[in-house]
Order: C-alpha cells, then structure tokens, then sequence
C-alpha cells in the first residue's frame, strides 16, 4: 500500500468520525435541552464543531492525494495540515461561546436541575465515542496517518467530555445544581485546550518546525551507516503524514562515484524501513580531516 492508497483508507475514519458526530450532537442537543442540563448542551455543541473538524481532515485527505504537478511539485500533502488549521480557529470560538454560556449560568440565581436521564444519555454517548477512537486508533497506526491519529485522539477527550458531564449531571441531583455549569465550564475549557494543541501542532509544521528527539534518532541511524564518516549538516519537515529530510554526509574521499552512490541508497533504504521515511535527499561530500586542512604541505 503506497501513500496514496493508505490516505485514501484514512477517509474511512474521517466518515465514521463525521457520521458519530451527526448523531451524538443531535441526541445531546435535542436532551440538554428538553432535561434542562447545560453540561449536556455544552458536550452537543462540542460535537459540533468535531463535526466541523473532522470534515476539515476528510476535505484535507482529499485533497492530499493529487499527485505532484508543475506548481506542487512536492505533492498536495500539507492539505491535511492547512484543513486542521482552519478547524482550530473554529473550534477555538464555539468553546469560547460554551465558556460565556456556563458562567452566565454559574451566576444566574435561579438554577435548574437537570433530569437525571441526561447524565445517562452523556455515559452512553461516551461509550459509543470511545468505540469510534479505538477504530480510528486502530486505523491511523495501520496507515500511519498522523491527521487520522490526532482525530482519533479527539475522539477520546469527548469520551471524557461525556463523562465530566454525567458527573456534574448526578452532582446536581444530590443538591448541587452548580456543578451542572461547572462541567460546562470544563467542556468550554476543554474544547479551547483541544484547539490550542491543533493550532500550535499545525503551525509548527507550517513553520517547518521538527521534533529535535526525532531528528537525533535519524541522525544516529545515518551516522550507522556503513561508510557514513560524519555528518555535515541535516535537516527535517513535516510534509503532511510524510517527513522529508535533508542530509549532507562525508565519507572516505578515495570512494569512487559509484561506491558513494551506494551509500546513499543504503541510507535511503534505512531511512524508509527503519523510519518510513520516503522522501531523502543524500548530498555526499569527502571526509577531510582537520588536521590536513590546518597542515599545509611543506614540499
């Protein structure tokens, strides 16, 4: 399975995560509402911006899997990244809205109790969440697809949501009605901390940002690679799912062109079974000690 096929079987999990959504969002909504529990209300609206989010990854596999051309030379992939960039700003206002919406109701004087059968509409929507994350989860690892992982992953704190939600539910059903709004106030929270880490994942990926542990672990399976001297320079980015690396490696400089091609397929080969890494640029250079270039000849 190439790269193209394995974002197109990541469409799957986008559909079963769009399709969830739909009809949780609708059954919470329609509950919170009819049994008075804002918490309920705050965990509908979050699916609906899930909704929002996960049809910005399924538009960004979409449109990841045209093939490079004259002005995309190195493919369409950061699609993905661009589409969960733009759900982020989106996310970020609806969980603002929930945050105003549960202190105006925090403060309110009068303060209604929701009916207990909220709290197991949230549990059950829960469960029926965490089925759809461990698919997608399940999913995501088999395709290696990082945008599948990070909705799988959102996939998980609604579960939580729902929980959070059933206990303020019940909490107010033993003479607590605040903690109805607290858990809304926690759903709001929640939903503006899930945005922020989709953002700044995004934009560092924009900015080609890398992971430094990530880049040491690649440097030290190319400085293992026999005939591999040292390592002038290297460099990584995100490219969608896909990372490409830049590396300028020194060997013997008595290598024929021929021996120092090898070397660089050998890396390529490294890269791509021990990474899946595809995409690697080798620039070879010879090895020149310093000492020779501090010594000039005296002949």
């Amino acid at each position: 399975m190439d790269q193209y096929q394995k974002i197109k079987a990541g469409e799957r999990g986008a559909w079963v995560s769009i399709s969830a959504y739909l009809v949780l969002s609708t059954v919470k909504l329609a509950a919170g509402y009819w049994f008075l529990s804002s918490a309920l209300v705050a965990d509908g609206f979050n699916n609906l911006t899930d909704i929002i989010a996960s049809t910005a990854v399924l538009i960004g596999l979409r449109i990841s899997q045209k093939p490079p051309d004259q002005d995309h030379p190195y493919g369409h992939f950061r699609a993905e990244t661009i589409a969960a960039l733009v759900a982020s700003f989106i996310m970020a206002t609806v969980g603002l809205q929930v945050l105003i919406g549960a202190v105006r109701s925090l403060f309110a004087e009068a303060k209604a109790v929701p009916d207990l059968n909220s709290a197991w509409i949230a549990l059950a929507a829960s469960a029926c969440m965490l089925g759809v994350y461990w698919y997608n989860r399940r999913l995501a690892k088999r395709i290696e697809n990082q945008a599948l992982m990070a909705a799988a992953k959102d996939n998980l704190a609604d579960a939580l949501v729902g929980v959070g939600a059933a206990i303020g539910i019940i909490g107010s059903q033993f003479g607590l009605p605040w903690m109805d709004p607290v858990a809304a106030l926690a759903v709001g929270i929640i939903i503006c901390k899930t945005a922020w880490e989709i953002f700044h994942s995004s934009t560092h990926a924009l900015t080609d940002g890398f992971d430094v542990n990530q880049l040491n672990n690649l440097r030290m399976t190319i400085e293992g690679t026999k005939g591999v001297r040292s390592i002038k320079d290297i460099k990584a980015r995100v490219h969608g799912s896909n990372v490409l690396i830049d590396v300028i490696v020194q060997v013997d400089p008595s290598l024929s062109l021929i021996e120092s091609h090898r070397i660089s397929d050998e890396i390529e080969r490294r890269m791509e079974g021990e990474h899946n890494i595809l995409n690697v640029h080798v620039h070879v250079e010879p090895h020149i000690m310093e000492e020779a270039v501090r010594k000039p000849d005296t002949h």
